[in-house]
């Protein structure tokens, strides 16, 4: 028997049993779609905690005021002024393998109006180089300079939210904008960005709806909490040769001396969070994979028995096939084809389960999932593989039926 007259026989056979040759199938189908929509979830998940990451700079350390209730910032104040532009100087001077500081403050305005139009939008006032060192992107104008922090400019750049809200489709750059009591004139608008996210933790927002000003012109000419610390972070860059960790620790140890020894700053160093972040996805994949294993293995089960059954069922056939000449091999073959096809046709309506449940959860939930062929060939060779296997003692034990014995089975 060639494997082509096998295969023939194995499809006849199962349109013969349509509604068992399906129920056998939902075992697969399950399990390959499970492998795949968890698979296409985690490398989802994984490129979007890289791309949150790259934004944060993987040379970059973030030095972080705290939150406080003023009850605490009262006292705090008593000892440290929290995070300020002393503690960037200090640390471009004082931590070797610093190439730059950024400064960042935030600005929650109560008003951000342009042409009689409002937006609900947030302020940040930055240094020059805040564009470069979170990897922002432009896509009309250009982002301020050091003349503009050093003269105080009323400039700013907006996000495409800000934009869209203000000014519909038209240019916005050359066009002005209030933020609480001063004017600001648009020089530079951001590309549309991600959504906002968290990365282990640490909060990556989208740029969407936010306005960067010089940090001086912030700091000057915006009205500011008085208990608040001057600065809400201070972007550190690290030449290539440095190690974050080290640096880390040595400038953890200069702001508890500048701060009187207060916990009111925290330091994130992005490279722990990539090492932390593949760690995390590593376990998700082992745990996500385990279950999807057991769905395909519960399918194996299924194939396994229901082939047992044929075996049962066709006792007779199999006596007459080997009374008429049909070999052990012969017998073999057919019933392995069967599995495998039970399990080719499950596994290909699988992947077209997994690719649907994938894109159901990305727009459901809002989540980035991404199929890629390696979790297709992965999740079909798995399935061919249960299938086959599942297929083997059944086809054993046919062919080791005994002819004579088979004949006489009603």
């Amino acid at each position: 028997m060639t494997l082509s007259d096998a295969l023939m026989t194995a499809i006849e056979n199962l349109s013969t049993h349509k509604l068992r040759s399906v129920l056998t199938m939902l075992g697969m189908i399950f399990g390959v779609g499970a492998v795949i929509a968890m698979l296409s979830i985690g490398e989802g998940a994984e490129r979007e905690a890289m791309e949150m990451i790259e934004r944060l700079g993987v040379r970059n350390i973030l030095v972080r005021d705290v939150d406080m209730r003023d009850d605490e910032l009262s006292e705090v104040r008593e000892n440290s002024p929290g995070v300020s532009p002393r503690d960037a100087v200090a640390i471009a001077d004082a931590v070797p393998g610093v190439e730059l500081t950024c400064q960042r403050v935030e600005v929650e305005p109560f008003s951000v109006l342009s042409e009689g139009r409002t937006v609900d939008a947030t302020a940040h006032g930055v240094d020059a180089s805040f564009a470069d060192l979170t990897n922002l992107r432009l896509s009309t104008g250009r982002f301020f300079d050091v003349v503009d922090v050093a003269d105080h400019a009323q400039v700013c750049v907006i996000g495409e939210g800000v934009r869209r809200e203000l000014f519909g489709y038209e240019e916005a750059v050359g066009r002005v904008l209030k933020v609480n009591q001063i004017w600001l004139d648009i020089v530079g608008v951001l590309e549309d960005s991600a959504g906002a996210s968290t990365v282990q933790g640490v909060a990556v927002g989208s740029t969407d709806l936010e306005i960067y000003l010089p940090v001086t012109t912030a700091i000057r000419k915006l009205d500011l909490p008085l208990l608040e610390a001057p600065l809400d972070e201070i972007i550190v860059r690290l030449a290539p040769d440095a190690s974050p960790g080290e640096a880390a620790q040595l400038i953890d140890e200069l702001l508890s001396r500048l701060h009187g020894g207060e916990d009111d700053y925290e330091l994130v160093v992005p490279e722990a969070l990539l090492a932390q972040s593949r760690k995390t996805q590593r376990l998700f994949n082992i745990v996500m994979g385990a279950i999807a294993g057991i769905s395909l293995l519960v399918g194996g089960i299924g194939i396994a028995n229901i082939m047992l059954a044929t075996v049962f069922e066709r006792t007779r056939e199999i006596g007459v096939r080997r009374a008429v000449g049909a070999r052990q091999v012969d017998i073999r073959t057919l019933f392995l084809m069967e599995s495998f096809t039970i399990s080719i046709l499950g596994g290909l309506a699988g992947v077209v389960v997994g690719v649907v449940i994938s894109k159901v959860v990305a727009v459901s939930a809002g989540w980035s999932t991404v199929v890629t062929l390696w979790s297709v060939i992965l999740a079909f060779g798995v399935s061919m593989a249960v299938g086959i296997g599942s297929g083997l003692y059944p086809a054993q034990r046919a062919a080791k039926l005994n002819p004579i014995d088979a004949l006489r089975w009603e």
